[in-house]
């Protein structure tokens, strides 16, 4: 039997999973870091993009994070974000259309702040799409 930890993955609004898995996979600011049970301690940021956990029972299951803090603990894994969904849940034609107005957006930037807010909801939009694009070549 293979070694588990335990995994919490919450948004602002709800807890979108919690479970025993084996590995857990997630997109760090850095590049994505791959967990396994007695991992050394870790708090870092991470990046909008897809959330794979290995369940005990050998399943892979998907989730979108818009970005937030990681905590790794040897036998806890913790993944808190603003906006978190189960990867089967994005809507495709949502993250197309987000990503048109913030390209709209930011190639008529008022101020720096409209800019960098545009830049934000692009880079969250591509990663929707990047995540949902992964989905469907695993099928």
């Amino acid at each position: 039997m293979a070694m588990t930890m335990h995994v919490d993955i919450v948004s602002a609004e709800v807890e979108i999973y919690s479970g025993t898995v084996t590995e857990v996979y997630v997109p760090a600011e850095m590049g994505e870091v791959g967990i396994m049970a007695h991992h050394a301690p870790l708090i870092t940021k991470m990046k909008p993009g897809e959330v794979r956990v290995v369940t005990d029972g050998g399943s892979t299951e998907s989730f979108f994070v818009s970005g937030g803090i990681l905590e790794v603990q040897p036998h806890v894994v913790t993944i808190l974000s603003d906006t978190a969904l189960r990867a089967a849940d994005l809507d495709e034609a949502a993250a197309l259309e987000a990503k048109a107005r913030a390209e709209a957006a930011m190639s008529d930037k008022k101020t720096d702040y409209d800019y960098a807010h545009a830049k934000a909801e692009l880079i969250e939009a591509v990663a929707q799409l990047e995540t949902i694009n992964k989905l469907r070549k695993r099928k």
